[in-house]
């Protein structure tokens, strides 16, 4: 009877790293996928929120129902780059390397498409481990999704105050009605919150908050003129 050849210690490990390298390509494939019909029922930061006893407040709303100018908006004020790039502005996150690198607050050069990612399969916070995850991620939903439904999804998930996330729900919270009709002003406001929604409000905002969501009010109308969200139309 001839004698089975048992596999090395260093092949059968290796064995192992390709299955769980397989597996987790199988997996993540799917669920981004089921995601592209499917709105996220919850996020790590939902969690984090509910966890902490502040609750949780969202409400779906799809991006045909709701107000232009909310992704006008949010184009104005986090990616004017959104339409014209496949998932990476290199020279946005130039810039904040840059900036980082002469000190005071981080920065990060974040494309709606990567903070998308991370919203909808990730944590949050740094490290080299995540942020490769995420840019793996927002190569997968730039080219299962596309750019409406990236965009539907961040502003349904993406955090608009403490507990609460979408701008639906935001525009409830702030202005009392839903978000398939926000003025200029209104969506601006969201938008300038989203940086910070656990230190800013939309409603009444002051300081930066105020100063900010008056100038993207302005740039609303050029990302409509110029075309920045041609993508969404």
């Amino acid at each position: 009877m001839a004698k089975v050849k048992r596999q090395s210690l260093p092949a059968r490990i290796s064995w192992w790293i390709v299955r769980a390298i397989l597996i987790f390509l199988g997996v993540s494939i799917a669920w981004v996928a089921l995601y592209r019909f499917v709105p996220p029922p919850i996020t790590a930061t939902m969690l984090g929120d509910v966890f902490a006893g502040r609750g949780l407040t969202k409400d779906w709303m799809s991006l045909s129902r709701m107000d232009p100018n909310m992704a006008r908006a949010a184009i104005a004020g986090e990616d004017g780059k959104f339409c014209s790039h496949h998932g990476f502005d290199a020279e946005a996150i130039e810039d904040a390397m840059k900036r980082n690198a002469r000190g005071g607050r981080i920065r990060g050069g974040s494309t709606i498409s990567q903070q998308t990612a991370k919203n909808a399969f990730l944590w949050q916070g740094g490290g080299f481990f995540r942020k490769g995850l995420e840019a793996y991620f927002t190569v997968l939903i730039e080219l299962i999704w596309g750019k409406p439904r990236i965009m539907e999804v961040y502003l349904n998930i993406a955090e608009t105050g403490i507990g609460t996330y979408g701008a639906n729900a935001g525009a409830q919270r702030y202005f009392g009605h839903d978000a398939s009709r926000l003025t200029p002003v209104e969506a601006a406001r969201i938008a300038a919150v989203l940086p910070l929604p656990k230190k800013r409000a939309a409603i009444s905002p002051s300081g930066f908050t105020r100063r900010h969501g008056n100038r993207l009010a302005r740039w609303v109308g050029v990302v409509r003129r110029d075309g920045l969200d041609s993508c969404l139309r």
